[in-house]
């Protein structure tokens, strides 16, 4: 069974149900589409990026258990900011229409269209939802999921509101506030006053008034005092992925996890948190260092196609990445990715078929053991190559093609650079890369689903 699947049909019930449920809720949807344990659930949401695990405040049982706890649907996708304003060509957020989020946009029922799109499969913006694998949410899921994962999407709670003992509290505005007039502690979890409070629990006729004008559908208002408790919970939540880059710099690298679970893929990892490898649905993962942690980089699909073909040395697209210095605008990036397949035997999926390529006289690349543009082939193939290479990093090879001889000496490849391989009688050089071969998420899709 796909953790992927799982992930998605878990999304859905949590978005079907204003965004939130407590675990046992969940898990009851869950075990009647999925044969999963309760452990297996529990792994699932407390390591996808995709649910936040809130501790239900009124209940003071163990932190061990998972009964106790609340889970959260959220996104890191965005909506640009400066798609509305003709300011952005490229990002990795989505063009949408805010209006059109919040299910009310004038444009979108009448003659005259939007300026703005409506098409949440547009081009710019499918491949951010696939790669979020947000694709085969519903729209009013993903918009929801939107709605509680982005703060500045809705207007704020009045703080005024929630100070003072007159109706109003110390809010002057009163009735024309445009900020919402709701009880901070009801939001909050921890409202002791529950039905008895002077403060509201819910949207009044005012406030409703307001947010319509502002272009919230009567679905969104309705849901309101949900989204806003679940954008609580996700703003109180520490960020356990952040670490101080003192500590990042002092941690032996032995710690470091830099290889992507094969049996994770798959979805049959026993050592689920003790597992010393890393937890991810693809075979690759592209980060960047952010000065604190590691962050996964957007439009990773499309990072990969392009670092396969060993005549690129950048990315595509904003802000693209520099394969022989592996950096982003001056900040490191790395790739993770399953072990490699020369190491493991045949029935591994989705291990990393690596390929050793050299630059030839007219700027094409070849891969070795393939024949070249006039049909000579090297005696060492690409395979061979990575066997060696796994086998001593520090290794040279001498390798012949035709009546020549190159040697090429592989512990240049311990990091990502361009090397060569070099003629010792005529002292000539040649480029030489290793880059994997390109598997797309539909494959490693197909793949599992075999």
């Amino acid at each position: 069974m796909s953790h992927s699947r799982v992930i998605h049909y878990a999304t859905s019930i949590l978005c079907s149900n204003k965004g939130s449920m407590d675990f046992l809720q969940l898990q009851r949807k869950v075990f009647q589409r999925f044969e999963i344990t309760e452990d297996g659930l529990w792994y699932i949401v407390r390591r996808c990026s995709r649910f936040a695990v809130v501790k239900n405040t009124s209940d003071r049982a163990s932190e061990e258990c998972s009964s106790t706890y609340t889970i959260v649907a959220k996104t890191s996708l965005r909506i640009c900011k400066k798609y509305t304003k003709y300011d952005c060509s490229a990002c990795q957020d989505l063009h949408l229409c805010k209006y059109f989020v919040y299910g009310n946009c004038r444009y979108g029922k009448g003659r005259r269209q939007c300026k703005f799109s409506h098409d949440v499969r547009s081009e710019h913006n499918y491949p951010l939802l696939r790669e979020c694998t947000l694709h085969e949410l519903q729209e009013e899921d993903l918009f929801l999921l939107l709605l509680q994962s982005d703060p500045t999407l809705l207007p704020e709670v009045c703080s005024h509101y929630n100070k003072g003992a007159e109706p109003y509290g110390v809010c002057t505005f009163k009735a024309s506030c445009t900020k919402l007039h709701l009880c901070q502690h009801f939001i909050q979890d921890d409202c002791m006053f529950g039905r008895r409070c002077k403060r509201l629990h819910a949207i009044d006729e005012c406030g409703r008034r307001m947010l319509e004008e502002r272009g919230l559908s009567g679905d969104v208002v309705r849901d309101l005092p949900d989204i806003y408790r679940n954008l609580h919970r996700l703003a109180a939540l520490p960020d356990p992925s952040r670490e101080g880059i003192a500590e990042l710099a002092a941690r032996p690298q032995s710690e470091e996890r830099t290889e992507i679970c094969l049996h994770f893929i798959r979805g049959n990892c026993r050592f689920q948190d003790q597992c010393i490898r890393v937890h991810f649905n693809l075979p690759y993962k592209w980060e960047v260092f952010d000065g604190e942690c590691w962050r996964d980089l957007r439009h990773m699909e499309d990072i990969e196609r392009a670092y396969c073909d060993p005549r690129n040395t950048h990315s595509p697209g904003y802000r693209p990445v520099d394969f022989l210095t592996m950096t982003r605008d001056s900040a490191p990036v790395r790739r993770l990715s399953t072990a490699s397949s020369v190491t493991k035997p045949p029935r591994y999926i989705l291990t990393t078929e690596w390929l050793w390529y050299y630059k030839g006289d007219q700027e094409s690349w070849f891969e070795y053991g393939r024949p070249d543009d006039k049909q000579r082939a090297t005696s060492f193939s690409s395979r061979e190559l990575e066997a060696a290479f796994t086998a001593n990093s520090n290794a040279e090879v001498s390798i012949t093609k035709g009546h020549r001889q190159w040697e090429c000496n592989l512990s240049v490849f311990s990091i990502d650079v361009d090397m060569y391989q070099r003629n010792p009688k005529h002292n000539t050089k040649r480029k030489v890369r290793r880059r994997p071969r390109f598997v797309s998420i539909s494959e490693v899709e197909d793949k599992i689903a075999q």
